[in-house]
């Protein structure tokens, strides 16, 4: 099994990842009747968006916490949600490619889910928190 190499590779996994994620019962719904999702649509911006993430190429010019966001006031979206995404999309990943790229498809989506469903709560993206000292609390 070839690793991720290019645009073309990340069209098929992005295909095959939503024509399953469609039709499954926890998150299906969510893309073909609260966000009405046409996939020959969409394909080609979350190739850009991935082929941002994975190769740096710089074409995915949205916002995608905004896109979710409106999604998220039709229908709240779940730490499960986030997680079955997930899993639907490593398991995508799995069945078509191996190597560091499949790795890092796999990674990022993890730290973009979290990321997404932290910044919906209204939460910083990330898990680190900024510490801030009490203003009376004693520098010594």
């Amino acid at each position: 099994m070839a690793d991720i190499r290019d645009r073309d590779d990340i069209l098929v996994l992005v295909r095959t990842f939503y024509e399953t994620a469609f039709q499954d019962p926890l998150i299906g719904t969510i893309f073909t009747d609260v966000a009405r999702m046409d996939l020959d649509h969409h394909l080609p911006i979350m190739g850009d968006f991935w082929e941002s993430v994975l190769f740096q190429a710089g074409g995915y010019h949205r916002n995608a916490l905004a896109l979710h966001a409106a999604v998220n006031a039709k229908h709240p979206l779940t730490a499960e949600h986030f997680d079955r995404w997930l899993l639907l999309w490593s398991a995508t990943v799995d069945d078509l490619h191996e190597g560091p790229v499949a790795d890092a498809a796999k990674q990022q989506a993890a730290r973009i889910g979290l990321s997404m469903q932290r910044r919906l709560q209204g939460l910083s993206g990330s898990l680190l928190e900024t510490i801030r000292i009490r203003p009376d609390a004693d520098p010594a």
